[in-house]
């Protein structure tokens, strides 16, 4: 899942944060590859595109440019030797198109990888259960899920592909990683990895994943609510979440969405404003350099009041970070453990009339005060790091200081 917004919300249009660029999580399926993608975050504007879009005036007076494409490819189906298959010619064009803005975030989706998309919003998919990300020519595992194949199988956050079976990944999209990597439930898939300069081989038996993205407890006086994603079920989750924890008088509450690649901005936003004020600013949306849109807290702050930690690190990403920022910035919540993955862009997926999608980058969010994060992520007010030794103990310093602040 990755962060993507648009203008405004229509009844075909879903904003998304998802995703990490030059460092790019590319949740939304970003593929958490069907892994989950949004991933790193974006916001999923939905729109109907069509020919007549292609009748503008800036098109028009590059009309020539598709006489050109139109040469190209009747020279390829006059002189090349062997079958040319259309579909893919097309989607190879309009693959090309996209890739031509030299953005990591901005990509075309044919018909099948769109709905693998879909379906991750929803929380249930086949895959291996990672997200994944762009850092320069690389796929990077940003995170993988809880309870996935991919965790069960030993991949960890800043795992770089090398191969995905006998395919090299240097170079790769994230999208064509996601297709080679995603599959049935039951088949396996192989994995070479560079792991702190080590070479790493992992076969990972691919699973039906059906994840909740909120789970709470509540325990000696504290609510500890793990938010895994902001999917379509986030929002009103984390409102049933909020009230079992307002109704048991809880004294504090720990939000901990370390590993949490990002998914739906409105699921942000929602989230976000259990904690705040209506009209509080959650975030910035800015193009150009100029705000665009102010998205603000709305409905009521079942959690206003109630001393709140939340929990970050590396995988933390997009929509997880927009609401980390909105916390820290409005001075509801103090942050913990470690600094967050850093993807500040924004992204509009737009459904196209002959199918398929295009996923473009619109914008650049900002926190409350006007911060912009891509790259560089979100420092915790409290850095506390988890050691290889710890996870080995069974043993979680972050919970641990979170707690401890909450007393």
């Amino acid at each position: 899942m990755a962060l993507t917004l648009k203008k405004e919300q229509d009844t075909k249009s879903k904003k998304v944060n998802t995703e990490v660029t030059n460092r790019s999580v590319y949740a939304a399926a970003s593929v958490i590859v069907a892994l989950l993608l949004f991933a790193s975050g974006w916001a999923f504007g939905r729109g109907n595109i069509g020919i007549t879009s292609l009748s503008s005036g800036a098109v028009r007076g590059n009309i020539q440019n598709f006489n050109e494409v139109n040469e190209v490819v009747k020279a390829l189906r006059d002189n090349y030797d062997g079958a040319i298959d259309d579909t893919k010619l097309m989607d190879s064009l309009k693959s090309g198109a996209a890739k031509s803005a030299g953005d990591p975030y901005t990509e075309f989706f044919n018909s099948e990888d769109s709905k693998a998309f879909s379906d991750e919003l929803s929380g249930s998919f086949e895959g291996i259960g990672a997200e994944l990300g762009k850092d320069g020519n690389n796929i990077v595992i940003i995170t993988p899920i809880a309870g996935s194949p991919a965790e069960k199988a030993g991949l960890k956050s800043k795992d770089i592909i090398v191969k995905i079976d006998d395919t090299q990944a240097t170079d790769m999209s994230i999208a064509e990683a996601v297709k080679l990597i995603r599959g049935k439930a039951g088949t396996d898939v192989k994995l070479t990895l560079a792991r702190d300069g080590n070479k790493v081989e992992l076969t990972i038996t691919r699973g039906k994943i059906s994840i909740p993205s909120v789970k709470w407890e509540i325990k000696d006086g504290i609510c500890t609510i793990t938010l895994s994603r902001f999917g379509e079920d986030t929002a009103s989750l984390m409102q049933k979440a909020a009230t079992e924890c307002r109704d048991a008088n809880v004294r504090g509450v720990i939000l901990d969405m370390r590993g949490n690649p990002g998914g739906l901005l409105d699921a942000a936003v929602k989230v976000s404003s259990l904690w705040l004020d209506n009209g509080k600013v959650v975030l910035l949306e800015k193009r150009g350099g100029k705000v665009e849109k102010t998205f603000k807290a709305s409905g009521a702050p079942t959690l206003k009041g109630i001393k709140t930690a939340v929990l970050i690190n590396g995988g933390s990403a997009s929509a997880s970070e927009i609401t980390a920022g909105a916390l820290h910035d409005n001075e509801v919540a103090t942050l913990i453990g470690e600094t967050s993955y850093g993807k500040g862009s924004v992204q509009q997926i737009i459904d196209l009339s002959a199918g398929g999608t295009l996923k473009v980058t619109i914008a650049r969010w900002f926190t409350p005060n006007d911060k912009n994060i891509d790259k560089e992520g979100i420092k915790p007010d409290q850095e506390v790091k988890i050691s290889d030794q710890d996870i080995k103990n069974g043993v979680d310093p972050q919970i641990d200081a979170a707690k401890a602040y909450l007393k």
